[in-house]
């Protein structure tokens, strides 16, 4: 079996097991380490994903894998991780997920644009508040690393959006 092939019946294969954990498949690849392969699944979803959320999964995909017998018998080693910040913004999922980070975006005219998202939604994306811009328009964006905020401001907005504030209360009064 082709890699490409291999690629697309490991995606068929995995895509409803990482579903079932309420995941999004974002990735699969396959590479060659040593006598044995590394199977790297890449998942992510809203909120983001935790240690424990990875052995969850992990867990799961394992006993996918060694039931079916899709690599061919040989060995592996099984990584599943989530998206680093280098993921191209390519999905409406990844914008929403990126709501609040600043952003450089291709644009297919040929230019870019650099801003951060404040909305995102199932048919554009919205950068600093004012300009929107269609999802068909748009080649790939990528998070922008920052070592300094320059709208702390926001992080309060999303944290009410989100009712991280009341969580994080809620965790204080039982201890």
């Amino acid at each position: 079996m082709g890699s490409d092939a291999r690629r697309g019946r490991l995606v068929e294969l995995l895509g409803p097991v990482v579903a079932a954990e309420g995941f999004d498949l974002e990735d699969v690849t396959v590479t060659p380490a040593g006598r044995r392969r590394l199977v790297r699944v890449v998942v992510d979803r809203d909120g983001g994903v935790s240690l424990d959320d990875v052995a969850d999964v992990s867990q799961s995909v394992s006993k996918r894998l060694d039931e079916v017998d899709v690599l061919g018998g040989s060995p592996y080693v099984l990584e599943v991780t989530s998206p680093g910040v280098d993921r191209p913004l390519t999905e409406p999922r990844h914008w929403r997920r990126a709501r609040g980070r600043l952003v450089k975006a291709e644009l297919r005219d040929g230019t870019s644009v650099e801003g951060r998202v404040t909305e995102a939604g199932e048919t554009d994306v919205e950068l600093d508040g004012a300009r929107r811009i269609a999802y068909g328009e748009l080649v790939r964006g990528r998070v922008q690393v920052e070592f300094n905020r320059r709208d702390a401001g926001l992080d309060d907005e999303l944290d009410e959006d989100l009712d991280v504030d009341e969580d994080i209360d809620d965790a204080d009064d039982e201890g």
